[in-house]
This record gives C-alpha cells, sequence and structure tokens, in this order.
C-alpha cells in the first residue's frame, strides 16, 4: 500500500455506531472524503441505548439537529438523571443527577458544607444532599423546563439528556448522513481483503461477489468486531471479575401513566433492572450474571417487574464486559460494541460511540503514516474506558447488600487500585480524587458514593470558615430557591406536548 492521502472511507456496520459516525464524518470531514457505509438488513442491531447524557447534546449541535425535531421522530423524552433503587442496601434510593448540588462557595464544593452541617457523627443520613438538589426536586415533581439559571442566583439550571427510541436515532441519522453524500450499500461481509506487506485492510468482499475498496475502514459491526478483531486479530481484555454481569434480556412494555424525567435502575437479586420512559412506549431490561441467575428466571424476573404490560417477548443479548486490546489497529478503528462493552448502567453508550468519533475526526490521519495518531488515539481511548470502569464497579462494590451471592461477591471483590484510592480519600474527607479528563464530575463522584452509603469521616477545613449562623442561612435560602424554582416549571409532559410530541401513527409504524 502507498503513502498516498486517505479519500475513501468505508463503515462497515449500521446501528447506532454506524449512523452515528457516517454523519459526524459527512458533516465535518464530507468535502475531504467519500464515504460509503456497509450494512445489512438481515443482521440485527443490539439497539437497547435509550438513555444518554448531556454530552449528546454537543453531537446534536454539531450536527445542526434541532432538538425538538429530533425528540418528535424518536419518540423521545428528557432525561435529568438516574434513580438507583435497592443498590446501597434494601430500600434506599437516590438520583444521580446531571446537576450539581447545591452551590459551591468560594472553591469548596457544597457537600463541604452539607457534611460540615450534620456535625462530626457518622449515623447520618446521606440522603440529605439530595434535599438541596434542583434535579432531585424537579425530577421527583415530574416538571421540565428550560432552565440555564435559577432567576438572578448564581444556582445552574437544569442540565438534560434525552431518552429515545435508538433503532429510530440510528434511521434519523441514516437521512441525515444520506443527504450529505454517504452512499449506503446493502449487503454480508464475505471476506476481508488485506495488503501483504502492511497487513492494512484493502477492501471487503460482500456475500454475493461486489467489492468495496478503501483508504480506512471504521468497524461498526458489534460485539463480532469483524475487522478489528477478526480480521486483524486485535485481542479483548475481559474485565468480567469486577462486573460480572454478562446477559441482558430487554423488552419493551406500553407507556408509563406518567412521563417522569428520568431513568430508573433497580437493584435485583443477581443484576438490575433499567427502566426508560419514552412517549410512545417504556424501555425495560434485565443486566444480570449468568453465573448467579438462570436464564429462565431473569425472564420470569424481567417481566413480573415491569410498572406496564408488556409489549413483545424479552429479547436476549449476552456480553463480555471489557474492551479490545487496541481500539485502532493499522487502518481500521472499531466504533461503538466493537470496541467494548461497558454495560449501560450509567448510560455511558452512546457517549463512547461520539465521544471515539469526536477523537478520531480530531486525529484523523492526512496519510496512511499514522502510528502517532493511533497511538494518541489508543491512549485516550484506554484511558476512559478504564474511568467508566471504575465508576460502573463503584455502584457493584460500594454496597452493605449480603442478602445474595452475587451481592456478597461483588461487595468482598478486589477491585482496581486506582478506585480503592477514591474511597479511601472520599471516606476520610470527602475529597475526590478524580481525573481531570473524567467523563464523571466531581458532583458525579460525589452523589453515587453518597448514595451508595459511604459517609466521609469529616469534610474540608476551608468550609469551616463561615460562621454556623451564616451556614444554616446559606442552606436554608439554597431550599426556598430550589422549591420556588421548581414550582415555577411546566410539568414535563406539557413541555413535551408543547414542543416535541412524536406522531402516534408514525411511531406505530
Amino acid at each position: 500500500m502507498d503513502e498516498s492521502g486517505i479519500t475513501r472511507l468505508v463503515i462497515v456496520g449500521g446501528g447506532t455506531a454506524g449512523w452515528i459516525t457516517a454523519a459526524a464524518f459527512a458533516r465535518l470531514l464530507g468535502q475531504r472524503l467519500a464515504i460509503e457505509l456497509v450494512e445489512s438488513e438481515a443482521i440485527g442491531t443490539v439497539g437497547v441505548g435509550e438513555a444518554t447524557i448531556p454530552q449528546i447534546i454537543r453531537l446534536n449541535t454539531i450536527l445542526g439537529i434541532d432538538e425538538h425535531d429530533f425528540l418528535r421522530h424518536t419518540g423521545g423524552t428528557f432525561k435529568l438523571g438516574i434513580e438507583f433503587v435497592d443498590w446501597g442496601r434494601k430500600g434506599t434510593r437516590y438520583l444521580h443527577t446531571f446537576g450539581e448540588t447545591g452551590l459551591a462557595l468560594g472553591h469548596v464544593a457544597f457537600h463541604h458544607y452539607w457534611r460540615r452541617s450534620l456535625g462530626q457523627g457518622t449515623h447520618h443520613d446521606p440522603m440529605s444532599l439530595w434535599d438541596y438538589s434542583l434535579h432531585q426536586h424537579a425530577a421527583a415533581a415530574a416538571r421540565f423546563g428550560k432552565l440555564e439559571r435559577v432567576g438572578n442566583t448564581a444556582l445552574a439550571g437544569l442540565a438534560y439528556a434525552y431518552h429515545f427510541d435508538a433503532s429510530r436515532y440510528a434511521a434519523y441519522l441514516r437521512a441525515y448522513a444520506e443527504a450529505r453524500g454517504v452512499v449506503r450499500t446493502e449487503g454480508i461481509v464475505a471476506a476481508v481483503e488485506r495488503e501483504g506487506t502492511s497487513g492494512d485492510i484493502t477492501a471487503i468482499t460482500l456475500a454475493d461477489g461486489r467489492r468495496v475498496a478503501g483508504d480506512f475502514f471504521i468497524d461498526c459491526t458489534g460485539f463480532r468486531a469483524l475487522l478489528l478483531g477478526e480480521a486483524l486479530g486485535v485481542g479483548y481484555e475481559d474485565w468480567s471479575r469486577w462486573l460480572p454481569c454478562d446477559r441482558a434480556l430487554a423488552v419493551p412494555s406500553e407507556r408509563l401513566p406518567v412521563l417522569v424525567p428520568y431513568t430508573r435502575a433497580g437493584a435485583r437479586e443477581a443484576g438490575w433492572q433499567w427502566r426508560i420512559p419514552l412517549q410512545h412506549r417504556t424501555g425495560n431490561g434485565l443486566v444480570y450474571s449468568s453465573s448467579f441467575l438462570a436464564d429462565e428466571a431473569a425472564a420470569e424476573m424481567l417481566l413480573a417487574g415491569l410498572d406496564t404490560p408488556a409489549l413483545g417477548d424479552p429479547r436476549p443479548i449476552r456480553f463480555t464486559t471489557g474492551r479490545r486490546q487496541a481500539f485502532w489497529a493499522h487502518n481500521c478503528v472499531g466504533i461503538g460494541l466493537a470496541s467494548g462493552f461497558l454495560e449501560p448502567l450509567e448510560s455511558t453508550s452512546i457517549h463512547l460511540i461520539q465521544s471515539h468519533v469526536s477523537r478520531l475526526i480530531q486525529l484523523f490521519p492526512g496519510n496512511r503514516r499514522s502510528s502517532a495518531e493511533r497511538d494518541e488515539y489508543n491512549r485516550r481511548c484506554a484511558a476512559e474506558f478504564a474511568q467508566i470502569r471504575d465508576f460502573l464497579i463503584l455502584h457493584y462494590h460500594q454496597t452493605a447488600r449480603e442478602d445474595s451471592e452475587f451481592w456478597r461477591y461483588c461487595r468482598h471483590m478486589a477491585v482496581p487500585d486506582s478506585l480503592t484510592h477514591k474511597l479511601e480519600l472520599f471516606a476520610a474527607s470527602g475529597r475526590v480524587g478524580r481525573d481531570v479528563d473524567d467523563l464523571f464530575r466531581e458532583a458525579s463522584w460525589v452523589q453515587v458514593m453518597l448514595g451508595q452509603g459511604l459517609m466521609p469521616r469529616a469534610h474540608d477545613p476551608m468550609a469551616d470558615q463561615i460562621s454556623p449562623g451564616q451556614l444554616a442561612e446559606f442552606l436554608a435560602n439554597l431550599k426556598t430557591i430550589i422549591t420556588r424554582a421548581v414550582a415555577g416549571l411546566p410539568a414535563h409532559e406539557d413541555y413535551l406536548a408543547r414542543h416535541c410530541a412524536a406522531d402516534p401513527a408514525s411511531l406505530a409504524a
């Protein structure tokens, strides 16, 4: 293969990963590249990624997508966070919100002032932190509105993401990408051609004999990783010792009576169950470990735990949590499930697609001499995967539950040193040892560690600089401001009806 420029980009596989990739490349590099996406209608997609985190707003903004139009076409709703039920111990619940809790003073995070207000004892209810959360109160009241800031105060408004039908989102992006020149080719890959000297991929051959040549290839073929894993032989790093769930069942059910603006993740005997409210239906699923729960029992558990009648039979998905040992090898990058899998507990699946696509566009090589760009891409993707991995492990490991074999295993398992350090630091002083490029904010780590029952023994001494009277007044004022702000928000359903109501006929098609 010569050293000339890269002009032909081939994306293998569709679904959410393939069409996000195609849309982003068409928007940002479409003048330079001829883009072809190869997929087959005969091959299904996993399609359970219906909940997102706020970073998706950046993707839609870059693409120039109108938020209300996108939500109408995908039956979407708004999301203020994820409610975790029965995780730290049975009978508890907390909301991991997308916003800050309370208000920082100076350079000291709010939770230190809150911890100070409880005194130095350790037997206080950590859930009281959410008394000072705008997002918690809005979610509990099923209210939502565009609120960038609370009145003329320093309190930030509502940070949000979306719930939507992932298959409809892929179709929406397909129309977007094809309108910008992406060529879609229907077909099943039968063979992968590689150049003899470099080992780079030169073309794929389809089952009907057609040949699709390219200079650079993106593997969006899901768990199979047809190019990166099978053709190029990139191995897989198994993380199931820390994240033992290896199966999921997904089933839609009827629409919720009230469209709440949050995802729910309820801990179960050997895993957890999700509930995602859409305008036209509810997405549900059970993520579990087959070592601790039989498939038949899992299906019964899922169906028995639905809030609305099922609209079909549970669809099984098998996976191994972990990642490819390299995300970019030769002239091929794996995006989506082809790059690895981190279970959807914190709705990071679609984020990892857009994050990797954005990173690849930033580092996309001008020619086939790309070792420096490839090394940097792999380094940054590996760091991101590890950071998210640790955040997910936190939910399982920081628990008081001993009521099943699964939870006993999770509570007592050895965890990565990087997570152990964060837990010890927070337990000692409420400080968060967060990496500067960590996807999850300090407020996220604080909410989950407190929500899981880890109460810090002390607070930052800088929080002692205001008097007890000033602290009491500060906390009381925050509660008043938040209560008034939430009272002024419309109901979530009313906001959807006014701005982005989906057409029932189109969603039923």
